[in-house]
């Protein structure tokens, strides 16, 4: 399905729920917030930055609070869609548009919009740290062209490479692939570049 290029088409694409998103949609709007629609679903915010969505799926729809993990909660409404990748999105599931209540949805978005304007925000986790494999390290530092090439790349290409490297079991397994990917760094390729292994 392609993405929709507004809100009404989003809504317009989900006859299942279309009634509920609208009146889900009304609620939102009523906060001040702006709406736009980003990686295909409509999304609300304050001042440039995200504070809800709605989402609509075959089971279930509802509102994502893009910084949910801050919301106090006191109803047990929100639920995290991905346990252990997710630190702060947190989804308000609704099977019916009997379920939602205005009142309730409307102090939830209050709060969330008062954590935005207090500047209360989960950042996201820092780069994954490199760690090169010894076997790396040694080529790295006896090939001062390849150190100097491999030092370009992006912290992603680099971290690709020492994994890949490190996952071998085998001494031949990873003298192999340190002998198959030294060409690549030199050319200033990233590993999936080729999208070979």
């Amino acid at each position: 399905m392609k993405k929709p290029k507004s809100v009404d088409e989003f809504i317009d694409n989900q006859p299942q729920w279309k009634e509920a998103l609208r009146l889900l949609r009304s609620i939102l709007l009523s906060t001040g917030m702006e709406e736009a629609i980003k990686w295909g679903l409509p999304v609300y915010m304050v001042e440039g930055k995200n504070i809800a969505g709605l989402g609509a799926f075959q089971s279930h729809f509802g509102i994502w609070f893009f910084q949910g993990a801050l919301l106090e909660d006191p109803h047990g409404k929100l639920v995290n869609a991905q346990e252990g990748k997710t630190k702060a999105m947190r989804q308000w599931r609704f099977q019916s548009i009997g379920e939602i209540d205005e009142k309730l949805v409307r102090e939830y978005l209050a709060e969330a919009i008062r954590n935005q304007k207090q500047g209360r925000e989960i950042k996201p986790p820092r780069k994954k740290p490199l760690v090169l494999p010894p076997e790396l390290k040694a080529a790295l530092d006896h090939q001062p062209e390849l150190a100097s090439r491999f030092a370009q790349l992006s912290h992603g290409k680099k971290r690709e490479y020492a994994e890949y490297v490190s996952e071998a079991k085998r001494a031949e397994t990873k003298a192999a692939r340190l002998a198959k990917i030294i060409p690549m760094v030199l050319e200033g390729k990233g590993l999936n570049d080729k999208c070979q292994r």
